[in-house]
Formats: C-alpha cells, structure tokens, sequence
C-alpha cells in the first residue's frame, strides 16, 4: 500500500477469516439498520451479488431487525431472468430474504425491456422514491470493478458520474470475469455516494493485490473502484480476509 502522504484515504481493515469477518459486519449492519428504522420508521439495504457476502446475508436473515420497516435494493444485474444463473436477484433471495428477512419488501433491477439501456429511465424514477440508501454491501473484481462499474465498458461515464440518475445501463468489454454477461443494470455513483454508509468486502490475496494495484495513480476507467477509493467523503470501509 501507499505510504505518507499517498496513505489511502480508506485503510483496510484486516480479518481473521471469513467467519470473523461475517461475525463483525452482521453486528454493524444490523445496528446500522435498527438506528435507521428509529430515527425514519425505514431502512434501504443495497447489496451485491457475489460468494464473499453470502455468510453475512444468512447471518442477517436470522436477525430480529424489524424487517417489514427495511426495503433490499440490488446494487447490479445481469440483464437475466431472476431465477436463471447468473442473476443476482436469485441470489439475494436464497441467500437474504428468507427466515426473518422475508418481511423485507425488495427492489430489483431487471425489467421485461429487452436491454438495460431501455429500462434506465423507468427505473430511475423507482429508485429515486427509494430515497437515500442507509448502508450498501459492495464488492471487487480482480479488474477493479466494483457494481457493474467495469472498465471501459459502454455507460460507464454515465455510472461514475458524481450528478445524475441513479442507475445506468452498462455493456462490459467481454473478459474472464465477465463472462457471457455483458449487459447489465447498476446503480451509480451519484447513487452511492450519498449512501449513509458504504462496505467494500473483499476476500483473497489476488482481490488484496487489485486493490492495491488501485490505490496507485492511474485513470479511473482503468479501475472503476477508484472513483470510490479517491471519495475522501465517502463513508466507505474497506474489510479484507484471505
């Protein structure tokens, strides 16, 4: 990692594992929630596909968060069915909104348009009524993505804009992590930096590696995650476990 005066503005919290990493963050996520449904009666969750969150989703939906008052919001979608591989509304419903999360009321990204450049718009509106996200799960690619902020992919200027709508459509340049799915819907970072708090979890030495190689000076869209890490506003935490 930079040093000095080039230290991140966001250090890395280091975890014992993924147990103890789960263990910390269900414990703030689930405070984070409690505060918020007090203070405004509700609570918007937005979170991310993805294996590194799946224990901390299961360990939410045990809880006894008065999950009536909280709405689930996906950060991304492939543009896919819910249900079929690949969908991240699929996953959160296994993995989320089941046990005492089912109350939960949840917003998903994928419409019946034919491409996620057809349905921003619409969707743009049902976001904004969401109101202002009160904590967001994110992940990180080996590329430096970060939601469906791939590099140089189509939309992505509109995505890592800091005013504008809070979902863009986006069309990745195909690659390893890709896959087949190159169309795909994501909130932006209008969308996330006005988010009350911001988790970046990341796991493996190889994701250790790509965040460094993305606190180095380089161009945005080479690493979309650093328009995140260069946000000295942003609430953000980063939490690592190999």
């Amino acid at each position: 990692m930079p040093s000095g005066t080039d230290a991140p503005l966001h250090p890395v919290q280091h975890h014992a594992g993924i147990d103890a990493m789960t263990g910390d963050l269900v414990r703030q996520v689930a405070a984070v929630l409690d505060t918020a449904i007090r203070a405004r009666g509700s609570a918007l969750l937005a979170v991310s596909g993805g294996s590194t969150p799946a224990p901390l989703y299961r360990a939410l939906s045990q809880l006894d968060i008065d999950w009536a008052r909280v709405t689930v919001l996906l950060v991304d979608e492939r543009w896919v069915e819910p249900g079929e591989a690949g969908s991240n509304e699929g996953f959160v419903r296994e993995t989320l909104l089941t046990g005492k999360a089912a109350e939960a009321r949840f917003i998903g990204l994928k419409t019946a348009d034919p491409s996620p450049f057809d349905a921003a718009v619409g969707l743009a509106g049902r976001i904004q009524d969401a109101g202002r996200i009160d904590l967001a799960v994110l992940g990180m690619g080996n590329d430096g993505h970060t939601a469906s902020w791939f590099p140089h992919a189509r939309g992505l200027e509109a995505a890592l804009s800091a005013e504008g709508p809070p979902v863009a459509a986006i069309e990745a340049r195909p690659s390893a992590v890709t896959g087949d799915h190159l169309l795909r819907m994501t909130l932006t970072r209008a969308a996330l930096t006005q988010a009350r708090h911001v988790l970046l979890m990341i796991r493996g030495k190889d994701k250790l590696a790509a965040l460094e190689a993305a606190h180095a000076p380089g161009p945005v869209e080479d690493m979309p995650v650093r328009a995140l890490l260069r946000d000295a506003a942003l609430p953000l935490e980063i939490h690592w476990t190999d």
